[in-house]
């Protein structure tokens, strides 16, 4: 199994910058891809990042140019450095965890509220 615990989510301003972190435990050597997923309320959860073990990354649309997704593999942390945040990113962000097996794991999530 895997554990993720997000963290780094609040209230910001219009153009704003906000780091999320998902910190990783278990048996992380079964994760091929990790990745970041928003749901704002009444919509249906997207994703906005992903980063696979090779290292290629993945963006939605609406997010590329603004957000980063990155790995610290010393630390079994995942971070999404957001940037020019806009009230549409409003959300609850979740990570998850897909892994070699076809499971997947998701963290509790975390809200980001874009808003001034």
């Amino acid at each position: 199994q895997v554990q993720l615990v997000e963290s780094g989510g609040g209230l910001v301003q219009p153009g704003g910058s906000l780091r999320l972190s998902c910190v990783c435990s278990g048996t992380i050597f079964k994760i091929h891809t990790m990745g970041w997923y928003r749901q704002a309320p009444g919509k249906q959860r997207e994703l906005v990042a992903s980063i696979h073990t090779g290292g290629s990354t993945n963006y939605a649309d609406s997010v590329k140019g603004r957000f980063t997704i990155s790995r610290d593999n010393t630390q079994n942390t995942v971070y999404l450095q957001m940037k020019s945040l806009k009230p549409e990113d409003t959300a609850v962000y979740y990570c998850n965890a897909a892994l070699y097996d076809r499971s997947s794991y998701w963290g509790q999530g975390t809200q980001v509220t874009v808003s001034s």
